[in-house]
Order: C-alpha cells, then sequence, then structure tokens
C-alpha cells in the first residue's frame, strides 16, 4: 500500500473538512434507511438477533458503519486512512456502540462468509492503477458475504458524471479557499481531480484520477466478481438510473 496515493493519511487529513462536513453527517439515517430497504432488511428490534452482520468497506471516519450501529447491528468498518478509523473508534466508544473498525486494503480484505450485508458508498470505488485491482475488491466483497447477502453500493457513475460535468469551480468553506479542476481521462475512461485549498500562505495542491464505470460495466464487473445478480437504481429510494439519476446505487446479491 506504500506506494499507492491513497495511502498518504495527510492527503486524508487535509481534505476531511471539505469530504465530511454537517450537511454529509446529516444526510446519513436517510441513507441508511434506503440501503436497509433496498437490502430488504428489518431493523434488528423487529427480529432481535436475527440482524446480519454489516461490512462498510472504505468507511472513513464511520459515517454510516455508527448509524448502523446505532441501529442494532455489529459492524466492521474497513479503511486504510489510520486517522480515520481512530476518529471512529472514539466516536463508537463514547457511544458504548458495537462497532470494530480496522486498518485494511480493499483489494485483499476477505472474511468468508462473514456479513449479512456490506456496502461501499460515496464513490470509494475506481481509484485503483488498473480495472483488475477493482475487481479483486469486488471479489473480497462477495467472497466477505454469506450466501444470499447484499452489497449496496454507490458512487458516480460514467452517465451522471458526463450529464454534471464542469471544468472546475472556486468556494470557500471552514475559512479557506477551495479551487477545483476536472477533466476527461481518455473516452471517459476516468475523471482527473485536482483540489486547491488555500489557507492563508499555506496551500495545499493534490490530483488523482477516478476509473469511471457505466451502469452496464459496473453490473458486468459484479457478475464478474461472482455475484448471482445486479439491480441498478438512480437513488437510494430505489428510483431509476435514468436521466434524472441522482447517482449510480447498485444491490448486487452474492
Amino acid at each position: 500500500m506504500a506506494g499507492d496515493w491513497f495511502s498518504d493519511d495527510a492527503f486524508w487529513s487535509e481534505y476531511a473538512p471539505l469530504m465530511f462536513d454537517d450537511r454529509h453527517w446529516a444526510e446519513v439515517p436517510a441513507v441508511v434507511d434506503g440501503i436497509l430497504s433496498l437490502a430488504g432488511l428489518s431493523p434488528p428490534g423487529i427480529a432481535a438477533g436475527r440482524a446480519p452482520s454489516v461490512l462498510d468497506m472504505c468507511c472513513g471516519p464511520g459515517r454510516h458503519a455508527l448509524e448502523f450501529s446505532r441501529r442494532g447491528f455489529a459492524v466492521t468498518g474497513v479503511d486504510i486512512t489510520e486517522p480515520y478509523l481512530e476518529a471512529a473508534r472514539d466516536s463508537a466508544a463514547a457511544e458504548g456502540l458495537d462497532a470494530a473498525f480496522e486498518r485494511g486494503d480493499a483489494r485483499t480484505f476477505v472474511r468468508p462468509g462473514a456479513f449479512g450485508l456490506a456496502v461501499n458508498l460515496f464513490t470509494s470505488f475506481g481509484y485503483f492503477d488498473t480495472a483488475a485491482e477493482d475487481l479483486a475488491m469486488l471479489a473480497g466483497l462477495r467472497g466477505s458475504l454469506a450466501p444470499g447477502g447484499i452489497l449496496v453500493m454507490e458512487l458516480a457513475g460514467k452517465e451522471t458524471a458526463a450529464r454534471d460535468f464542469i471544468e472546475g469551480e472556486w468556494f470557500e468553506r471552514d475559512g479557506r479557499l477551495v479551487l477545483t479542476e476536472f477533466s476527461v481521462v481518455g473516452a471517459w475512461e476516468g475523471l482527473r481531480n485536482r483540489w486547491i485549498i488555500v489557507d492563508g500562505d499555506r496551500r495545499v495542491d493534490r490530483s488523482w484520477v477516478q476509473r469511471l464505470y457505466s451502469a452496464a460495466e459496473l453490473r458486468d464487473a459484479l457478475l464478474r466478481a461472482g455475484f448471482s445478480r445486479v439491480d441498478l437504481f438512480g437513488s437510494f429510494e430505489g428510483a431509476p438510473y435514468d436521466q434524472d439519476a441522482r447517482s449510480l446505487v447498485a444491490r448486487a446479491k452474492a
């Protein structure tokens, strides 16, 4: 992991206030409601003792993992960024929640048949150097699910990325100036992101590329990873993935 850009803890610490602001924390309960509905799961309080364990892959500071735990699910959050995991552990301990947070590489993590539900959210997919590494991540998620288990993924699809594309923008947040630049890689194979943060005399300038998947390409990858069925939606509420889609949401059955 040492040579991968996303293994740099300082990078994620710098950008955390931009990615995990109050608005993104506030949306979590509704997102978890939608995931449980898509997965066909009742709250643990309705089916005591029968709730599946949940894997939150690329959990970040634990936004969704903590909410699942509040609802009575046993949760394991996995991420590569130790400061995020430490923050998630502190939050869980403060609330007395049954949630474990582990450092791991999404390409190699697998806990055979341990989970009934897995989630990968907030466009936390498509950042490895090769599509084969993406497929290895999906195969690990499939292997970590019990028979009949469900994976719910949410990301910016190629279609929505093209529809909403802008070359850049600037805004102020938490007293800092943020400038963004975006450019298309290849024939919409990816999106290059550049974020510049200006905080007084201090400047942080980082770039990365996200591999883009169309709905059909994501479905094909999930099936090749071993899932038996894949359904695609345009929101956590189950809206169609059409011209009005908010994002690309996939439900895949092990």
